[in-house]
């Protein structure tokens, strides 16, 4: 079926490769001639997902309030107001889509004219469905290019580390086997997801598993790191922004909410969202629309929320500092991510994974982990879990062996010794942390010989 609408494609003289997206758009028609109209929808509607209709600008804009579109294919010539005068009045309230505009007229104004209001195509009277069927493409590829740009930018700006979804949830532990679990459940439905955990327990790469298991795979994940943003640019940077609505505001941006239609939006460290936008987000939580800032206009949207927290948010919301109503709203399926030192055994097979992975990235040749090596990085605390871990492999394989690591789960139990030489160890190994693992230094720091030092952490198995 698929290559039949591939082969029909290509005899309209469309590229296959954009076949995919003209699929999946969602397209609103503004004409006042009902035979253009019927013609444009018998021309679009067996190639795309939505196909609506407007035959005056009264019409339109209340099909804009209603549903989100990917292209408005809009005819100048109407009853009332020309196109470009409607459309200009929607820039001004906050609506991005692309726009083809149908004309009979090519002169020199209108398409100046056209183009300040953010015209993308024209397709001049008469045309063909080829012709069409190429702007609506090319609006369509241009649009995804400019999200996935914008995606990446935001993921340059990520400080969180990404593991892949390859090894996401490698080991056997019975704590990511209920993680596993847990995913496989929610990921197919529309249910808001809340994932708690420490940090580097890997909450992005369980909100990536989730996108990529749900029915809007083949939409856009857009990350965004609530820390990563001055809290004085967060709001315009999530909901949008008309020219002129504050101080730097050259032009009018759509926000990452808007970028993410129809595909899923991670908002990390929610916990630390300032307070005047966790009332604004559980208004857009409710009512499934956003308002750009500058703008008195909501703006429909279709989006999955996922979010993210290290904090304690129960606590936060006893302390007033986070809503009462919006944790509830973003608590409908929480997942917690487990520490490493929870997961027993998957820290030797996360430890192989990466090694693997990352000798195959660096061109390095692997590191040996002998048992000495897997006896340490099994009783290891992992404070910053698998995060740490993972850039724990990467220093192995540029250093040609594995660094000194030092138990820290064991010197939390020390903070209870009681005997001399357990004071002593504890202080010994401090000065090796510090001394990142030098030995001649911390002998020298500690008022002893290199040999003491040598015989103490032989006898410490370290």
């Amino acid at each position: 079926m698929v290559d039949r609408a591939v082969r029909k494609q290509e005899a309209d003289g469309v590229d296959p490769d954009f076949w995919p997206w003209l699929a999946q758009a969602s397209i609103l028609i503004v004409d006042d001639e009902a035979g253009l109209r019927n013609f444009l929808v018998k021309t679009l509607k067996p190639r795309c997902k939505l196909i609506d209709e407007a035959f005056d600008t009264r019409e339109a804009s209340r099909k804009l309030d209603e549903q989100p579109y990917d292209v408005v294919i809009l005819d100048n010539v109407l009853p009332g107001k020309s196109g470009l005068e409607w459309l200009a009045e929607q820039r001004a309230t906050g609506f991005f889509a692309d726009v083809i505009l149908i004309t009979a007229h090519a002169d020199l104004d209108t398409a100046i004219a056209a183009l300040r209001v953010g015209v993308v195509d024209f397709v001049l009277k008469p045309f063909r469905s080829n012709q069409l069927l190429s702007a609506v493409s090319r609006c369509l590829d241009r649009n995804r290019l400019q999200r996935e740009n914008m995606v990446l930018r935001q993921e340059l700006k990520s400080v969180s580390g990404l593991e892949g979804l390859r090894n996401k949830f490698c080991g056997e532990s019975h704590a990511i086997e209920e993680v596993r679990e847990l995913i496989s459940r929610v990921a197919p439905l529309p249910s808001t997801v809340l994932l708690t955990g420490e940090s580097g327990t890997g909450k992005e790469v369980a909100a990536r598993s989730i996108h990529a298991l749900s029915q809007r795979a083949d939409k856009l994940f857009v990350p965004v790191n609530c820390c990563a943003i001055p809290a004085d640019l967060l709001e315009s940077e999530l909901f949008g922004h008309l020219k002129g609505s504050f101080t730097g505001a050259s032009g009018a941006r759509e926000g990452l909410i808007q970028y993410a239609q129809g595909g899923t939006i991670f908002l990390d460290e929610i916990g630390d969202l300032p307070p005047a936008l966790q009332a604004k987000l559980l208004r857009v939580l409710e009512e499934r629309r956003v308002r750009p800032v500058g703008s008195e206009r909501d703006i429909p949207i279709d989006v999955r929320f996922i979010f993210a927290t290290n904090a304690d948010l129960p606590t936060r919301v006893e302390a007033g500092t986070f809503r009462q109503d919006l944790f509830y709203r973003i608590n409908v399926m929480e997942i917690h991510m487990p520490r490493l030192a929870e997961r027993g055994e998957d820290v030797l097979d996360l430890a192989s994974l990466f090694m693997r992975e990352l000798s195959a990235q660096l061109g390095l040749p692997t590191v040996s982990i002998d048992d000495k090596v897997r006896a340490h990085l099994a009783r290891y605390a992992w404070p910053g879990n698998v995060r740490e871990l993972r850039n724990f492999i990467e220093r192995a394989l540029i250093l040609g062996r594995f660094p000194k690591l030092y138990e820290r789960v064991e010197e939390r139990n020390d903070r209870k010794a009681k005997t001399l030489a357990d004071v002593e160890r504890r202080h010994i190994l401090s000065i090796l942390r510090e001394t990142d693992g030098d030995r001649e230094e911390a002998a020298r720091r500690l008022g002893i010989s290199r040999k003491t030092v040598d015989r103490k952490c032989a006898t410490w198995n370290v």
